[in-house]
């Protein structure tokens, strides 16, 4: 899964990817360790693969993770070519997600491309250029549309109605991840490919000095902004996250206590990209490994085996699954097997979040 970061010059948004590609760079059990500049590879914080490591002592732990890339920075006009207009439109097609980086801080020796900080104004240059592409886009998919309603093809007509339905909001200024479609519809839109139909969370960049701070004016600005589109706020100061990766585990606990703060702003805005992109994770533990598996919400039980290995998926025969909370309170696997507690799931079982699995198969 990939998520594109976006914003205008000099909100903060290379600061942050710093901070993210450092913080890819230690997580040593990533399956790839040679990852592409523009790539960066960030474990999800997930405090329940330490406590199966303790109660497993295995020889290595693997978190699940998530991918970032550092799309081309992005100025008025760049749906015109203007800026690296035309690279930023090329890469976000390519991304799951948004991560849309807003500055919310004053700082006189940092220059704002637009002469002045104002969220509200940024938020809507890039939206406004994402609307622009689409319609350009849209225009030049309607005409092979139209040809094929007029020969009566059926899902063309569906199709190009919910075209039009798009076209008339982007040209209100709605970008099309806020519309309401119905399932069969949104199959549609996802073959349109659309930069507006992704979902994004807003990532408030602040000073150093405001960190703890409640009630920014700024920042409630962008929160007010994406309230309205149901969209995330995780607020955070992308020159603090690059100093803190730095710091070993025990010193960045330390740092974060003494700060007031429960956890690093890279550490929420992982976790919210998470949730955004509808995934959960499930848990194999034992000797050799303990690690954390990557699915989307409403995975069945072969399926999420095939993550594993796809003859797990191809002789899948049944799911030995106990929650991870009750596995931790009867304190191990064996207890557990002797207590009725580990449940036998067959092929309809859908995964949820923390179960901690065994998978029996026959290929």
């Amino acid at each position: 899964m990939k998520l594109g970061i976006v914003g205008l010059p000099n909100v903060g948004k290379s600061t942050l990817f710093n901070a993210i590609t450092k913080a890819g760079a230690q997580a040593e059990n990533y399956p790839f360790c040679t990852i592409e500049p523009n790539i960066g590879v960030v474990p999800v914080p997930d405090p329940r693969l330490d406590k199966l490591a303790e109660m497993y002592n295995p020889e290595k732990v693997t978190p699940a993770f998530i991918e970032f890339v550092d799309i081309a920075g992005l100025v008025k006009g760049a749906s015109k070519g203007e800026g690296l207009g035309n690279k930023f439109l090329s890469h976000i097609r390519e991304v799951d997600a948004i991560v849309h980086v807003v500055r919310c801080f004053e700082d006189e020796e940092v220059t704002h491309v637009e002469g002045s900080v104002d969220p509200i104004r940024d938020i809507e240059i890039i939206n406004l250029e994402l609307i622009f592409a689409d319609l350009e886009s849209l225009e030049k998919q309607m005409v092979k549309a139209q040809k094929m309603a007029k020969s009566g093809d059926k899902q063309s007509i569906e199709k190009l109605q919910v075209m039009e339905y798009i076209k008339e909001n982007l040209e209100k200024g709605i970008p099309a991840r806020n519309l309401a479609f119905s399932e069969e519809q949104r199959n549609l839109v996802r073959q349109l490919f659309l930069l507006t139909s992704k979902p994004v969370i807003y990532a408030a960049n602040i000073s150093e000095k405001d960190v703890g701070v409640e009630d920014l004016p700024l920042v409630q600005k962008v929160k007010e902004y994406a309230q309205k589109e149901n969209a995330q706020v995780v607020v955070i100061c992308a020159k603090l996250e690059e100093e803190i990766v730095l710091l070993d585990d025990q010193e960045k606990k330390a740092f974060l206590q003494e700060m007031g703060l429960e956890s690093s702003g890279l550490d929420k805005l992982v976790s919210a990209c998470y949730s955004l992109l509808g995934l959960i994770s499930f848990l194999t533990a034992g000797p050799k490994e303990v690690r954390a598996w990557t699915i989307k919400k409403g995975t069945k039980a072969p399926q999420a085996a095939g993550k594993i290995h796809s003859d797990f998926e191809r002789g899948f025969i049944k799911a030995e699954v106990i929650p991870y909370d009750t596995l931790v309170a009867v304190g191990s696997y064996t207890a557990a097997k002797e207590k009725g507690l580990v449940r036998s799931e067959g092929k309809d079982y859908v995964i949820q979040d923390g179960d901690v699995v065994l998978f029996r198969f026959n290929v």
